[in-house]
């Protein structure tokens, strides 16, 4: 990814991070059925995923969908070899796997709160 690609995600991590915040919050304000905090995986997920494809310097999507792009936001380039699009969607699933596991964490230690 190109540093346009990497703000980008970075920037949905941090959306995530305050739906996060905003979805606790509520939840915790409005005094609903503990079973109710499961919601927060969803925002958590999307910060998480933000952050790692950030970090990684790796598009989840583009890995699955067997693209590059390292210039301007919404130009991609296909990954022609099939030797490098095996190893993108392996890369791919192994971060969307990283991203699952911080939302279920994210969720427990809510889920958990008194």
């Amino acid at each position: 990814m190109g540093k346009q690609e990497i703000l980008l995600r970075t920037k949905v991590g941090w959306i995530g991070v305050v739906l996060t915040t905003l979805v606790i919050g509520l939840l915790f304000w409005l005094e609903v059925e503990k079973i109710w905090r499961l919601l927060v995986f969803i925002p958590a997920l999307i910060a998480a995923t933000g952050f790692i494809q950030a970090y990684s310097k790796f598009c989840v999507y583009f890995g699955f969908k067997q693209l590059s792009n390292f210039n301007q936001v919404g130009k991609t380039d296909t990954v022609d070899q099939m030797e490098y699009r095996a190893k993108d969607r392996a890369h791919a699933w192994e971060l969307v796997n990283y991203a699952i596991v911080v939302g279920i964490l994210v969720t427990l230690i809510t889920y958990l709160l008194p």
